[in-house]
């Protein structure tokens, strides 16, 4: 799986993690401020590599905070 790692418009850094073919996950680096953030990637691209920094700002700005997971419906 690849991995990326850019600098949005504010100077903060940003990894780039594929989760799966249809999910990415854009995870704050170096001390940024913020959630990881979960992107559908663009349908063209596959490998983070090939985008632009412009592009991945878009879907930085598109993406949904990542929640963790529910509570568990085994417990009493």
């Amino acid at each position: 799986m690849a991995h990326r790692r850019f600098t949005d418009r504010d100077g903060n850094r940003w990894d780039v993690r594929q989760r799966s073919r249809t999910e990415w996950e854009l995870e704050p680096a170096d001390g940024t401020p913020g959630a990881a953030r979960l992107v559908t990637p663009p349908g063209h691209e596959t490998d983070p590599f090939e985008l632009s920094v412009e592009e991945l700002q878009r879907l930085l700005d598109a993406g949904r905070p990542r929640r963790g997971p529910g509570p568990s419906p085994f417990l009493d």
